[in-house]
């Protein structure tokens, strides 16, 4: 939808934008004074000038070539390469390798016993149009990675996109899953969380297909003839339990360095309890086919010509074998450092993840690429004798879609410097055309919506700011229109988890960002062996306009924070931020409250049995506790704390000149340090951030003040009460940090 909507709206905004990427004599950018605001703007200007896209499409394309996963031999090949080329630049550049847990398939079966036979494929055939789709002996097959071994036969079992609200809806037709089979659709949550509830359930198997409606020929014209899926294309990935712990599941907490203490692999609590599996919609379709019962509800219903029903009877059942070959393999880091002049103890990191389930074109060459470019304009400024205050760490991370296993490993092995010393986290990952996507720590969004106002789109010619409030404006809901007209500043996304920024921002408390472009680009290469250079040349970014786009961005973003005078931190966009979570989980308990006494009320009366079709199998619920008023007060009390010390310090930035003052610098990138908690969150030690988390229940999906928003929701009130003193005391530790600025200031 914004695809269209946001290109005819944008032309309105192009005298704004260009002038808003004018820098005015006088100006000066956060955390810069007027005349090094000036300097750096001459900087940033000789750093686009040397950028070269004909580089990103080059090293793509050899990147890309061969299946680059975990342990593979063009994997360490990239690495090198990549090696090289940092320490060509003027890069002080190694290679850290870790060995983690990397499993592969050795045997996959997927039968259809009754009430017809069929095989499932599990492959995906060679295209013509698709130079590298024929690498058959190179490439992973489809697979979910940390599944079990199993061997199971059962009925099967429609379950939507398998999130616990289908299962409640499960419950009310009367449809029990233990000991069935599973199907859910891909889309709903992170891959993750489906076997995870369905084993909660007790199902003994789990199958994650990709339907047509959510990334094949409903949304657009199918690979090869357009970018979305075709019928054999599937989506490998991670099914590692990650809002317990990301990282290599046998080191949690600690580097997964040769010499380090491992779990047993039977011991390891965040691989799945039941065996799982992806697959394509050809090999779906007669599964789901042969599924009787209840037709589903409207928004369970793909788009398969057929009809879709639950399943869970005898008549259809399935056979599914999966066995894995449990090897530790290596993963390989590449680490490049630029030493700042005068802070070389505050780090600026940027990264993006090299590694990929087959070639990878998209997902992640097209943002390492992009990083590769960045780092490189880095080092012919370094050559001209320019050097950064602070150090300038640009990461290339191994073993990303395992589970953010490279990324993870290392930053707990360097966790008590990184602590120290670790100012800001730059991420990136996919990037394709269209529309620039920020999300991060609210500390930054002022920052990065300055810069965000500084590079044009490449399509449009408007700043990649103005086009994102653009589409904003026309496609956002009602409140996301009233914002962009009156809200000074776009918001910025918070971070859950799905890439390597976790490990710094959640388990650390390093402030973070995470940065791309995307929405035009099309969605059906993902983690299949389509997500090719072919592909990525005619459907991604086919000039590479968007990388150079994406190199600016990141290059503004890391160049600004290594040279800033005062690092560019600011807390009234943060405490309006905090703000609004306050209000939304006051909100949901009063929701939660009426919803529950009316559907009591209906239960008890009999309103929702008469509601219901008398053919069709009804289970009544059991009626729900009453949802108790519970105390928000200390967290709108320490909101309150929040507002005046952010207040505070905006007006002591207003009267003091930017001047560098390494203490300062040190209380403003240790207030992210307070928003963490060492206990962590409840049930998973490892999040230790009380602001951010990904969902117990999403995955990657955010939850915002985790804590409490999940306690309300499991109907914990016991523990939504403990959790609302304890954010409550983080939120006026994280005040008292910024009046220690103030205090300095």
């Amino acid at each position: 939808m914004i695809r269209s909507c946001a290109r005819i709206f944008v032309s309105l905004f192009v005298t704004v934008s260009l002038s808003a990427q004018t820098f005015s004599p006088g100006k000066s950018l956060i955390g810069f004074s007027v005349e090094n605001s000036a300097k750096q703007i001459a900087l940033e200007q000789r750093f686009d000038s040397s950028l070269k896209k004909e580089n990103l499409r080059e090293w793509m394309k050899r990147m890309s070539a061969k299946p680059h996963h975990v342990g593979s031999p063009h994997g360490k090949e990239n690495a090198d390469f990549m090696l090289a080329l940092f320490k060509s630049w003027g890069f002080d550049a190694r290679i850290e390798q870790f060995d983690v847990l990397f499993p592969t398939p050795k045997t996959r079966r997927l039968e259809l016993l009754a009430p017809e036979k069929f095989t499932a494929k599990l492959a995906e055939p060679t295209l013509k149009e698709d130079s590298t789709s024929n690498q058959t002996s190179e490439q992973l097959p489809i697979y979910n990675a940390f599944s079990i071994d199993g061997d199971v036969t059962a009925p099967l079992v429609y379950v939507n996109y398998g999130i616990p609200a289908d299962y409640e809806e499960l419950e009310k037709r009367g449809i029990d899953v233990r000991g069935k089979i599973v199907i859910a659709r891909y889309g709903g949550s992170w891959r993750g969380i489906k076997p995870k509830v369905a084993a909660e359930r007790g199902a003994i198997g789990c199958l994650i297909y990709s339907d047509p409606r959510n990334d094949g020929y409903f949304q657009g014209d199918v690979y090869p003839k357009g970018a979305w899926k075709n019928e054999f294309g599937a989506q490998r990935g991670s099914v590692v339990d990650m809002p317990l712990y990301p990282g290599d599941p046998l080191t949690p907490g600690i580097g997964a360095t040769k010499d380090a203490k491992r779990l047993a692999i039977k011991d390891a609590p965040t691989l799945t309890k039941i065996p799982v599996m992806p697959i394509s919609y050809s090999d779906a379709l007669p599964l789901l086919r042969n599924l009787g019962g209840a037709v589903v509800p409207e928004n369970w219903r793909g788009a398969l010509p057929i009809t879709y029903h639950f399943g869970g009877t005898d008549a259809t059942r399935v056979h599914l074998k999966l066995e894995f070959n449990w090897d530790i393999k290596p993963a390989y880091n590449v680490i490049a450092r630029m030493n700042g002049a005068e802070s070389p103890d505050q780090w600026i990191i940027r990264g993006n993840h090299h590694d990929a389930w087959v070639n990878g074109a998209d997902d992640p060459v097209s943002g390492m690429v992009a990083l590769m470019e960045e780092a490189r304009a880095v080092g012919e400024l370094a050559k001209t004798g320019w050097r950064p205050k602070r150090t300038i760490i640009y990461a290339a991370w191994d073993a990303e879609e395992p589970g953010l296993l490279g990324s993870t490993e290392w930053a707990e092995h360097h966790q008590i410097e990184l602590r120290n010393k670790a100012a800001v986290y730059i991420n990136s990952d996919s990037n394709g055309r269209g529309f620039l996507g920020i999300g991060g720590s609210h500390t930054l969004e002022k920052y990065t919506n300055e810069l965000a106002k500084d590079v044009s789109d490449p399509q449009t010619k408007v700043s990649v700011w103005q086009r994102v409030r653009a589409a904003q404006m026309v496609n956002g809901s009602a409140n996301d229109k009233k914002e962009a007209r009156e809200r000074a500043d776009i918001r910025i996304n918070a971070l859950g988890s799905g890439s390597d920024y976790t490990p710094f921002l959640q388990h650390l408390g390093i402030a973070s960002l995470n940065i791309g472009f995307g929405g035009e680009d099309g969605g059906g290469s993902y983690h299949s062996i389509y997500d090719s250079f072919d592909h990525y040349t005619r459907f991604g970014d086919p000039n590479f306009d968007y990388g150079v786009a994406l190199a600016k961005v990141g290059g503004r973003a890391t160049l600004r924070l290594a040279n800033a005078d005062v690092l560019p931190f600011e807390f009234m966009n943060f405490a309006d931020t905090v703000s609004n979570y306050v209000g939304e989980v006051t909100k949901l308990a009063d929701n939660l409250r009426e919803e529950t006494k009316l559907m009591n009320q209906m239960i008890a009366d009999g309103t929702l049995l008469a509601a219901q079709d008398p053919t069709e199998k009804f289970v009544m619920p059991k009626a729900k506790t009453e949802v108790p008023f519970l105390n928000f007060a200390p967290l709108q009390n320490a909101l309150s704390k929040l507002q005046a010390s952010a207040k505070d310090y905006q007006t002591a930035m207003k009267n003091k000149s930017p001047t560098a003052q390494k203490s300062l610098d040190e209380i403003l990138y240790k207030t992210e340090r307070a928003l963490t908690r060492r206990e962590g969150l409840p049930r998973r030690d490892w999040f230790k951030h009380q602001i951010y988390a990904p969902g117990f229940y999403t995955g990657y999906g955010v939850k915002t003040l985790p804590s409490v928003r999940e306690a309300i929701e499991q109907r914990d009130w016991k523990e939504a009460s403990e959790q609302i003193l304890i954010v409550a005391k983080t939120i006026e530790n994280f005040a008292a940090e910024i009046d220690k600025a103030v205090k300095l200031l």
